[in-house]
């Protein structure tokens, strides 16, 4: 009797060659991606599932209102909540300082209050004889509601995070105030990335670092232009062969032109915030929801590991706003206030479907 034969599609993935891991805050994307998350659930969305592994983000701050802070301070809260060893660099006297300032996890009922419309998270509608492709080997990743940990949280910024999350961690902390030369700060990036060697079926713990306003001019270097470039450049080398993602933030108008393109060229995921005026009666009339903005978030550049196929992403511009004066949201600027109503979140906006009165049209 003939054996029978396991049908399987082309489109199958190789689950045998993909590492298994019981570390908290990882994620597995396409093409072998790991992913670890913003601090920010709309952010994850955006850039397909987080920062992933090996990856330098940049991001240009405001020379105007500290709104980059609010990216910065979620990044390393959830590090800090999956237990991930950080290392943060400061232009500040004392570093140690700004941990006081982190945000801490939403409770479990403030989570019930905002959840979302389930027909609305479906977000891109799959093809069902697809479907299953994109959802095995990540349940263990994926948010666990019951357990310890979630692969992001949302913090509320009104809550400083806990103690015992900033006692019981491995923090290194560095003040770049006073650096003549980016050597030592090298060095210890260097040291610190030696915790988390790339090792193919064995994933280490994965680690962070964030560097705070990298060109301030509190800096004793901040006129040493080509030493920070050189600097940058060695920051992604190391990043790129550790388990580890490296968040830096940069006031743009403090470098020049030519240097600004080139610090942007290393990024591999690049994003850009500002303010919003508070008076702008003609954006007022623009864009709905303008009182309840705070600022905007520009997606220049979304990483991409082990594919060369571009991101196409449904907006590049999106509000930030503090829902409930509480928890960061990003939402896609919509034109015009036509019915009166207000923008919606970027995982309950990101759908292929049209509303009209005969009812919804998906595809």
């Amino acid at each position: 009797m003939a054996t029978t034969k396991s049908r399987t599609s082309s489109f199958s993935r190789n689950l045998a060659a993909v590492p298994s891991s019981t570390n908290p805050g990882l994620k597995y994307g396409p093409n072998g991606t790991i992913f670890i998350s913003s601090g920010i659930p709309d952010l994850d969305k955006i850039l397909g599932g987080g920062f992933p592994l090996g990856s330098l983000v940049m991001v240009m701050e405001d020379a105007e209102a500290p709104h980059h802070m609010l990216l910065l301070r979620n990044f390393m809260s959830q590090g800090l909540v999956h237990k991930q060893p950080l290392l943060y660099a400061s232009p500040s006297k004392d570093p140690k300082g700004f941990l006081g300032t982190l945000p801490s996890p939403g409770s479990a009922k403030d989570d019930k209050s905002r959840i979302r419309d389930p027909e609305q998270e479906k977000g891109l509608r799959i093809a069902w004889q697809y479907k299953k492709y994109f959802d095995e080997h990540q349940q263990s990743f994926d948010s666990i509601r019951d357990g310890k940990y979630e692969y992001c949280n949302d913090f509320d910024l009104r809550k400083p995070l806990e103690r015992h999350f900033l006692s019981s961690q491995h923090i290194d902390c560095v003040s770049i105030q006073e650096t003549q030369d980016l050597t030592a700060l090298r060095n210890r990036c260097a040291t610190f990335l030696t915790q988390f060697p790339r090792n193919d079926g064995n994933i280490s713990p994965a680690g962070r670092i964030a560097i705070q306003s990298f060109c301030s001019p509190q800096c004793e270097y901040s006129n040493m232009e080509w030493d920070m470039l050189s600097f940058i450049r060695s920051l992604r080398s190391m990043i790129r062969s550790s388990n580890a993602v490296a968040v830096v933030t940069f006031p743009p108008s403090l470098l020049s032109p030519s240097f600004s393109r080139r610090w942007q060229h290393m990024a591999d995921t690049l994003l850009s915030v500002r303010a919003i005026p508070d008076e702008d009666k003609e954006l007022a009339k623009l864009l709905t929801g303008y009182q309840e903005m705070v600022g905007l978030l520009n997606v220049h550049k979304v990483a991409r590991i082990n594919t060369q196929v571009p991101v196409i992403l449904e907006a590049t511009t999106f509000s930030i706003k503090l829902q409930k004066r509480r928890f960061l949201v990003l939402e896609c600027l919509n034109q015009a206030p036509i019915d009166s109503s207000s923008g919606s979140s970027y995982g309950t906006s990101a759908t292929c479907s049209g509303t009209s009165k005969s009812g919804t049209l998906d595809f």
